[in-house]
């Protein structure tokens, strides 16, 4: 049994504010469920995040209230979380008297998704973010399986569905044929897909999901995935977590050309032969990326 954990980075609303749209899935087998999960805590133990949901988008913003804390780095987690606390209330209340109520909500919407990583420093949280990309380039029997659509490019008129839709197929169809080779000498070689709980996509994918047991993807028959997708609260789960981490880091290399996160998660890709088949580019041909270059690549073997 392997499970495939999914998440997203992007906003699959166009235009949004994204101009990419990622859906990744990162496959582990059940037999190192618990390994891996064991990993994740130890690092996060020792950057005092046990019991946080990683979100790495939120993360690894600046918090301009730790530029304004004399000497912020030198001092300990407790006087961090005091001081930024302080100072955020303090801004919060400011905007209250101001009556900018659009600026109040979205600061407050700002406070809450950083809140518990006010006691890192940016350098921290970036260092942290670099052990769990690290981590899991070295996981062997991990595979990266991830649709990433330019939303330039996306013509719904030319395809079946949303965005959304379009990536979840994808990805699905890739995790089903990662079963199907591996499993050819194993018939109980079984999948089971766990997804973060977006109730705006849950229903939607889990009748695809439904659809595809019946009749199949559009490009593979769907024998080896069981059940519908289950949908699981991230901050509970650490390997969705692990998923939107792999998300983030493909976004921003379409988006930003950032390397560092992308280089080493992209080794987990699924490949086939030199052909890094678990990843797509969905965007006008010709792009250039490390992405649509390894994933045209050809599946012969060197001569």
């Amino acid at each position: 049994m392997h499970i495939c954990y999914i998440d997203e980075s992007g906003t699959p609303d166009i235009p949004g504010n994204t101009s990419h749209y990622i859906l990744a899935g990162f496959s582990v087998p059940i037999n190192r469920w618990k390994y891996c999960d064991r990993a994740i805590e130890n690092i996060k133990r020792r950057y005092g995040l046990i019991g946080s949901e990683i979100h790495v988008a939120w993360m690894l913003r600046r918090y301009i209230e730790q530029n304004r804390i004399n000497d912020f780095s030198d001092l300990d987690w407790q006087q961090r979380r005091t001081q930024v606390s302080q100072a955020r209330t303090a801004e919060l209340l400011r905007l209250q008297r101001s009556r900018n109520i659009k600026q109040y909500r979205q600061t407050k919407k700002n406070f809450t998704q950083t809140k518990d990583y006010i006691h890192l420093t940016h350098q921290e949280r970036f260092d942290f973010i670099i052990e769990l990309a690290t981590m899991i380039s070295r996981w062997s029997f991990a595979r990266l399986f991830a649709e990433c659509i330019d939303k330039v490019y996306f013509d719904p008129s030319r395809g079946s569905g949303m965005i959304d839709e379009q990536a979840f197929e994808q990805v699905v169809s890739r995790f089903e044929h990662y079963l199907q080779n591996i499993g050819r000498n194993d018939p109980n070689c079984r999948g089971l897909l766990i997804h973060d709980n977006n109730p705006t996509v849950a229903k939607r994918h889990t009748m695809m999901m439904k659809r595809f047991h019946d009749t199949g993807t559009m490009w593979t028959s769907v024998d080896k995935i069981i059940e519908t997708p289950l949908f699981v609260d991230s901050q509970l789960t650490g390997m969705v977590q692990i998923a939107d981490l792999c998300a983030y880091s493909l976004r921003r290399y379409l988006e930003n050309n950032e390397r560092v996160l992308f280089d080493l998660v992209i080794s987990r890709a699924d490949r086939r032969v030199r052909a890094r088949v678990g990843v797509r580019h969905f965007t006008q041909q010709g792009c250039g990326c490390d992405i649509c270059a390894q994933h045209t690549a050809t599946l012969a073997p060197k001569s």
